[in-house]
């Protein structure tokens, strides 16, 4: 061990002694913490806004944009900003806009009133068409998206989006602050997590909940709308395999609710980067099979910048932190056929790709993000996930990832580090923050007493590429399914609507604190400090961390 990493131990060590002493949150400097389950309480019942909702109609006229939204690029230097003009169509027979009637335009600069600099995007359309009588098509206004380059880190920005050449076509004046500089010793104030967000009375009070703690950036782990829980005639449902499953002879999505969430979220989105991530409520076939028309479409990826030529995988920089976000539903195995097409393992090797080219002592975390936990304790969509579990886990252990964020349970859990469902104080920290607003009734049962198992004979999701979980075969449960009681990888659990916040304070320390929706803004449910051991987990890393 170098003198170097020796003073950075011995100062960790004496910073979670002053944490200890003071009584702040614990460690995982600790080893394993003893299995926590919160009893389950009334979380409410997640109700829609409807379409009558005033935050939720169309407030625009002519071709002025709506539904602004900010994305990261890979790096601070640049910015992807994202809006809407122009009415969608729904019917029988829709005729798409021509995206060549508006230009895609951002002026910007450091100041209101000094929009200096202006980008030119592209623009799109999008439709979700169905081969049955009686479902309406659905058709939407014009998405926009512009690049923003050369980029001060760190530095709030003003713009406008639009056309300027056509009149009351130009946003009014929006601001964002960009990322800090790459390097170790730079990081973000806050950076909320949240999945499963939905647009439900509950997500206006998580909404909310996560603005009054001022979060510099925000990362949606999927499950955005729950347009997909509609008929095409706009009659909703909280479960739609329990109301429609077996009497429409497709699985229908009820597209106004994308746009009903855009306008919603503008004034969040406008200003706090978020960055989102595929569920499995974003599938939403249509005709000749296609599927993720509206994911696709409506947000910006760093897709390109980060050689992944992919919406569904990415990666991105944020000061001494290297997101990587990764895709449940897309082929993640080493090699194959996956849905009748010959994807060669593409997420795969992009994923080795870009793990290699990490520089940990540039970006000492590594942490990374996708729409399906690896390791929950719940009932719902319990080991759905394991096919890519058993593909991926090696290779992100081998490369020393410090923390996984996932979604899609509807309920809050955290784990000890875990490698291969056993303790191991080189692995993962799995965080599931799956509560974000929307809750379907299938997903209510909860495994918050012994021996709650699922049905061992259920079917495969067809997207998650087959099914591994018949038994385990190594660790504590092995031969067996499921275990008769919390597992010791399992940390804390709860059943609450929330969302979460992650302080990184340098190269190996970061405050996690869960905000649950029914407690004061100032207090958190669950909180601890993730702490980063370099010297004993750091393998192919190109580099130490210092």
């Amino acid at each position: 061990m170098c003198w170097r990493s020796a003073l950075l131990l011995l100062a960790a060590a004496a910073a979670a002694l002053v944490v200890a002493a003071a009584g702040e949150p614990a460690s995982t400097l600790s080893g394993p913490a003893r299995p926590v389950t919160v009893a389950l309480g009334n979380r409410g019942h997640a109700v829609d806004l409807p379409d009558t909702d005033p935050r939720v109609q169309r407030r625009v006229t002519g071709w002025a944009p709506e539904q602004v939204a900010v994305a990261l690029g890979a790096g601070p230097g640049s910015a992807w900003v994202s809006w809407v003009t122009g009415e969608a169509q729904m019917g029988a027979a829709v005729e798409p806009l021509d995206p060549a009637a508006v230009r895609s335009v951002v002026r910007y600069g450091l100041a209101a009133d000094s929009l200096v600099h202006e980008a030119a995007g592209e623009s799109l359309v999008y439709s979700q068409l169905y081969p049955f009588d009686g479902l309406h098509n659905y058709t939407s206004g014009i998405i926009h998206h512009v690049r923003l380059q050369g980029l001060r880190p760190g530095t709030k920005y003003y713009y406008q989006c639009g056309d300027p050449t056509i009149p009351y076509a130009m946003s009014e004046v929006h601001a964002f602050r960009t990322m800090p500089a790459v390097g170790p010793t730079s990081y973000p104030g806050r950076i909320a997590v949240v999945g499963d967000l939905g647009l439900t009375y509950n997500t206006t009070t998580t909404v909310e909940h996560m603005v009054r703690n001022h979060p510099d950036l925000v990362l949606l782990l999927g499950d955005v709308t729950y347009a997909n829980l509609y008929l095409t005639n706009g009659t909703g449902t909280d479960c739609y395999s329990c109301t429609f499953g077996h009497s429409t002879p497709i699985h229908e999505t009820y597209q106004p609710r994308w746009d009903y969430w855009g306008r919603y979220m503008e004034p969040v989105t406008s200003s706090i980067p978020m960055m989102v991530v595929e569920g499995n409520h974003e599938i939403e076939e249509q005709i000749h099979n296609k599927t993720f028309a509206a994911y696709s479409s409506r947000f910006a990826f760093p897709s390109e910048e980060s050689g992944s030529l992919s919406p569904f995988y990415y990666s991105f920089d944020v000061g001494g932190i290297h997101f990587i976000m990764l895709a449940s539903y897309v082929d993640y195995k080493r090699s194959g056929i996956h849905l009748h097409i010959d994807v060669s393992g593409e997420q795969y090797r992009w994923l080795e790709r870009d793990l290699a080219k990490v520089d940990r002592s540039v970006t000492p975390w590594l942490i990374a993000g996708w729409h399906a936990p690896w390791y929950s304790t719940y009932k719902a969509h319990y080991r759905e996930v394991e096919c890519m579990r058993v593909e991926m886990e090696e290779l992100l252990y081998s490369y020393s990832v410090d923390i996984v964020f996932t979604g899609h349970v509807h309920a809050y859990e955290r784990s000890n580090r875990v490698f291969n469902y056993t303790l191991d104080p080189c692995g993962l920290v799995h965080i599931s923050v799956g509560d974000g607003g929307n809750r379907e009734k299938m997903a209510t049962s909860h495994a918050d007493e012994p021996g709650h198992c699922p049905d061992l004979l259920s079917t495969p999701d067809p997207f998650m590429g087959g099914f591994c979980a018949f038994n385990f075969t190594s660790g504590p449960a092995a031969g067996r399914f499921c275990w008769d009681r919390q597992p010791e990888y399992s940390a804390y659990r709860e059943s609450s609507f929330g969302h979460g916040i992650l302080e990184v304070k340098n190269e190996t320390h970061a405050l996690w604190s869960w905000h649950r929706n029914q407690d004061l803004y100032d207090s958190v449910g669950d909180e601890i400090y993730i702490v980063r051991e370099p010297d004993k987990c750091l393998t192919k890393s190109s580099r130490m961390a210092y």
